[in-house]
């Protein structure tokens, strides 16, 4: 039996146990976080390529492909040359960002080599993908000032000290006019305007930059100078991966193939695409209880894509995770928590893990919010004038903004509680209701019999909790 197969063996046995235990779950999280080191070289080519394709969207030209160079590669005497592209456009990276990461880490500790390209030249075109507009460049300073953080954000998922980094300036800033020209001239502008999203924007007349339509033959041109094997990228890039192996294929070199992984859906549950300019992220810098927090709020339904993103568990341990839920002999909260025990322990480790997670369930298995410590208090007198949104987001700093509290109200995650003899209700506020000063709507939801008049009074924006006093 293969090394990882013994450890499914292990983590199988613990996954039929109870998941309430924190004993069994915190076996289950060593093993399973052991798995993030573990050496893969004795899977077979097959088992290697179906091992990476379990994790993504799509492999180009096929998965038998991918295993017939891997098995050429390996009696050559060495691994397959991997290829991811950075482009340095933020400082803060969230949990969507380190999918390609988990896998490059895979192919590390399959035997491949990994060169990791920061795009310091293409950053400065800005990549188009999936844009409705054009995303203003970056100086050399952003760049500079961007990647200094980078590299320390995403260590948790990949070993650095076994990848190559290389810079595309090296070879994209001394690229003549005469040579584009000659390339140009063998692209039709038809491939290039394939993309939904440049077909999108000249239909609404918003304009498209001749550097946002050359974008695709820059990042194709980094393939051609490092003769990869394979290029990673998320499944909006396919067009650019795949031009990456035209232009290898117009040089005379054996084309890259193209392996595309999924846009994680952020964790407000709306469908959209995780992002910072949504709120709906998991910074992998967010402190531990956070982290736990965020992931344990997510609905039910995004357990499966997030087991699949952000742990090393296979196919058949999800589904027989799954299958117990559907069967009712394991119930969903109990595998969000091994879910959310997993984030942390890639983040933080196991013991960090599992201290969030006593934390979270000190703190929201509670009965009654009376029971929990150290709530933050909003005094009605002072405060009950203002609207919903500036009570979250300037007097308990929950929400950045009041946009940003707009948009919990506007998923429905927003709620005034009432406590009292009879137990818990609750009224989700709509999105008019939230702009409205908070004891005005108070006042009209208690008239309205839709709160009690009396007992304690709370403010809920998602997982976060504040009492009303006054």
């Amino acid at each position: 039996m293969t090394r990882l197969g013994d450890s499914v063996a292990r983590a199988s046995a613990l996954l039929a146990q109870d998941l309430s235990s924190d004993t069994t779950v915190q076996q289950l999280l060593t093993e399973t976080t052991s798995r993030r080191y573990l050496d893969l070289t004795d899977l077979s080519a097959r088992e290697q390529a179906e091992l990476i394709a379990s994790r993504t969207v799509e492999v180009l030209p096929g998965v038998d492909k991918l295993a017939e160079r891997i098995e050429a590669r390996r009696e050559a005497g060495r691994g397959l040359h991997i290829k991811l592209g950075i482009d340095p456009t933020a400082t803060d990276i969230h949990l969507g960002h380190a999918v390609p990461l988990i896998i490059l880490s895979r192919f590390q500790r399959l035997g491949h080599e990994v060169t990791l390209i920061i795009g310091d030249f293409t950053a400065k075109i800005g990549d188009p993908s999936g844009r409705t507009a054009e995303r203003p460049p970056l100086t050399d300073a952003d760049i500079a000032r961007n990647l200094e953080t980078y590299r320390e954000q995403v260590r948790p998922f990949f070993d650095f000290e076994k990848v190559s980094f290389r810079q595309n300036s090296e070879w994209l800033a001394p690229y003549t006019f005469p040579e584009l020209l000659g390339l140009l001239s063998q692209v039709p502008v038809s491939q290039l305007l394939q993309r939904e999203d440049f077909r999108n924007r000249l239909a609404a007349g918003t304009g498209l930059t001749m550097t946002e339509l050359l974008y695709p033959i820059a990042q194709g041109l980094d393939s051609v100078a490092l003769e990869c094997d394979v290029e990673l990228g998320g499944a909006d890039q396919l067009l650019n991966l795949q031009m990456g192996r035209k232009l290898m294929e117009l040089r005379g070199q054996r084309p890259q193939l193209v392996v595309t992984m999924p846009l994680i859906e952020g964790t407000d549950g709306t469908g959209a695409k995780m992002s910072k300019s949504k709120g709906n992220y998991v910074g992998v810098s967010a402190p531990a209880d956070d982290v736990f927090g965020k992931i344990m709020s997510v609905p039910d339904r995004l357990m499966e894509p997030y087991l699949k993103a952000w742990t090393e568990w296979t196919d058949e341990e999800i589904a027989f995770a799954l299958a117990r839920i559907e069967s009712r002999r394991l119930h969903p909260m109990d595998l969000k928590k091994v879910l959310a025990g997993e984030v942390v322990a890639v983040l933080y480790g196991v013991d960090a893990a599992m201290s969030a997670r006593a934390g979270f369930v000190a703190q929201f298995s509670k009965k009654s919010f009376a029971d929990v410590e150290s709530l933050p208090v909003v005094e009605l007198a002072e405060h009950g004038a203002e609207p919903v949104t500036a009570v979250l987001s300037k007097v308990l700093g929950f929400q950045p903004s009041a946009s940003a509290a707009r948009r919990v109200a506007k998923q429905n995650g927003l709620r005034l509680v009432a406590e009292g003899e009879d137990g818990q209700r609750s009224v989700v506020l709509t999105e008019a209701q939230a702009i409205r000063p908070l004891a005005e709507v108070l006042a009209e939801l208690v008239a309205a019999g839709e709160l009690p008049a009396s007992g304690s009074r709370y403010l809920k924006a998602g997982r976060k909790l504040a009492e009303l006093r006054g």
